[in-house]
């Protein structure tokens, strides 16, 4: 039966990190019982990890094409990978899958962490050979001594919540649609198998399920990933948003993203893509062109809120809570990250390198779904974005008893040039002046702006690129920074669909209301068929006032 995971991705480590992979050019079998120990000990909490027979290694890192095994030997060599699992005390058995890769026959072995730990395997092959706890340093499989010994000690029947059967749900509980989508999306060839074969053996060869046949039960990662209200069965294991229309915290709405934490995640990204980023304008006086950014790099907030998603306690009723000010983004989690890493650790610009993690599954089916990274990635991915955006630095937050886990992202600083003397103070007396402009062009049924730029070029060029600098602040402030887009790319009249196109956004009715039926009710465009609003030939253009306005900030300078 086929492994959850796409074999290109495991041997090229883009889903499964390369501590967690061993290659084998061939069958031997001293070494293999020996990493199936250390992966089943797991002493780091990494979630086990795959012996891929058939590829060699160079520096852990694997040797393409495959150099592959002899067909015939693969049911020998699964034969006697039953026997080192006998070997293995406790008794410790691995999933198993012969795959073709580049046209060689491998060997996949999967050894997830065991429910049993401490595990020993012989460190010969042999009667009376000697038994040794093994455990992973790096790439390679070692013998516990020491500190490594007393951890791995202290882990002994410690299972990580996610990887604990949750009593409260049944197997029936778990979607097969929600399964096989996720099997889809990761391209495993174990999507197809899903469509034959019985309901528990998918599950059980997923490991999201565990027990004696008769009585098998989801674990805690089935149930927040194939369960259709994980909510039912974790308390609060959701996603809570608070939006704040001012800094007083008084004026505010909220809203709830529910159902398997992946969807959860995929929707709040939505909402920010859609509802929350923003291009940003930066007028400088003494530059033509304007500097763009965003009021936040989606990039950041994706892995801000990915690591909430991740590293949480799903053991814990509470929720993820996002509050958005109007200058700033607060994601918190709880509890705090899990030790070496605290306060102080949390505010070193450096990759930050945890000792263990809190959720191995759930991290492990993020990855496989493109939404996290792998370990130690998530604070440089942060910074860098922030820094590339030319955002002010990410804040990391935690207290001494690492009782909650704070990311603060602040919002893109928009400057502009200072004005002096200026004939506007505002909006309306922006749009007076404009109108009075158009009056005095008006020729009755032609327009004829030509007096009104006349009236502008008599400016000399300091007052010109003062009143170009504060038009466009002043329309930026009191409505957003896509305005001066759209009057730029207004040249020709233009279908709404492809100005919203034009600037990056969906054809929906939300970004209309936004974005184009403010300067349609200020009369700086206008629709071609103004009697039939939702004609399908509706387009938009520049009224004589928003012809001046375009000129008063683009064509003066």
């Amino acid at each position: 039966m086929a492994l959850p995971i796409n074999i290109n991705d495991l041997v090229n480590g883009q889903s499964i990190e390369w501590e967690r992979l061993e290659f084998k050019q061939g069958w031997n079998p001293e070494e293999i019982v020996h990493t199936m120990c250390a992966f089943a000990n797991d002493s780091n909490n990494w979630g086990g990890g795959y012996i891929i027979v058939g590829i060699a290694e160079n520096d852990g890192k694997p040797v393409l094409p495959p150099v592959g095994l002899v067909p015939e030997s693969l049911d020998r060599i699964q034969g006697e990978v039953l026997s080192l699992a006998y070997q293995l005390l406790p008794n410790y058995f691995p999933l198993m899958q012969p795959y073709v890769l580049q046209g060689q026959h491998i060997l996949v072995l999967w050894c997830p962490a065991g429910d049993n730990r401490p595990y020993t395997a012989p460190i010969t092959q042999g009667k009376g050979a000697q038994r040794a706890p093994y455990i992973r340093y790096g790439s390679r499989s070692i013998i516990a001594k020491e500190d490594n010994l007393r951890r791995l000690q202290e882990l002994t029947a410690r299972i990580p919540f996610d990887d604990r059967i949750n009593g409260k749900a049944t197997i029936d509980d778990l979607d097969l649609g929600l399964i096989q989508a996720f099997l889809q999306e990761v391209k495993s060839d174990l999507y197809e198998e899903s469509k034959q074969i019985p309901f528990a053996d998918l599950c059980l060869n997923m490991k999201i399920v565990n027990g004696p046949k008769e009585a098998l039960r989801p674990l805690n990662v089935g149930v927040l990933f194939f369960s259709r209200n994980p909510e039912k069965f974790l308390d609060r294991s959701w996603i809570e948003l608070v939006v704040h229309k001012d800094k007083t915290g008084k004026n505010f709405t909220e809203k709830y993203f529910k159902g398997p934490i992946h969807h959860q995640l995929r929707a709040i990204l939505d909402y920010f893509k859609n509802n929350v980023i923003e291009e940003v304008v930066e007028k400088l006086a003494y530059k033509a062109e304007a500097n763009r950014y965003f009021n936040y790099p989606y990039e950041a907030i994706e892995e801000a809120l990915s690591n909430a998603v991740y590293h949480k306690s799903y053991e814990m009723e509470k929720p993820i809570e996002v509050q958005i000010w109007p200058d700033r983004i607060e994601i918190l989690s709880f509890p705090g990250p899990v030790p070496p890493v605290d306060a102080q650790i949390l505010k070193q610009n450096q990759r930050i390198v945890a000792r263990d993690y809190r959720n191995r599954r759930i991290g492990d089916l993020l990855k496989e779904l493109r939404l996290t990274e792998g370990r130690g990635t998530g604070f440089p991915t942060i910074r860098n974005a922030m820094a590339e955006n030319n955002s002010s630095e990410p804040v990391f937050e935690t207290d001494e008893q690492s009782t909650y886990f704070l990311s603060l992202l602040l919002a893109k600083e928009q400057k502009n040039s200072s004005i002096e003397k200026v004939p506007f103070t505002n909006l309306e007396e922006l749009s007076h002046f404009l109108n009075t402009l158009s009056d005095q062009a008006n020729d009755q049924a032609e327009p004829n702006k030509n007096k009104a730029l006349e009236i502008l070029s008599n400016w000399n060029n300091h007052a010109s690129d003062q009143a170009s600098d504060q038009a466009v602040q002043i329309i930026e402030s009191n409505l957003n920074d896509k305005i001066i887009s759209i009057l730029s790319i207004l040249n020709q009249p233009k279908k709404r669909a492809e100005i919203l196109e034009n600037l990056g956004l969906t054809n929906h009715s939300r970004n209309r209301e936004r974005y184009l039926d403010p300067l349609v009710n200020l009369g700086w465009v206008e629709m071609t068929i103004p009697e039939k609003p939702t004609h399908q030939d509706q387009k938009y253009k520049l009224t004589i006032q928003g012809e001046i306005l375009y000129n008063l900030i683009y064509g003066m300078k």
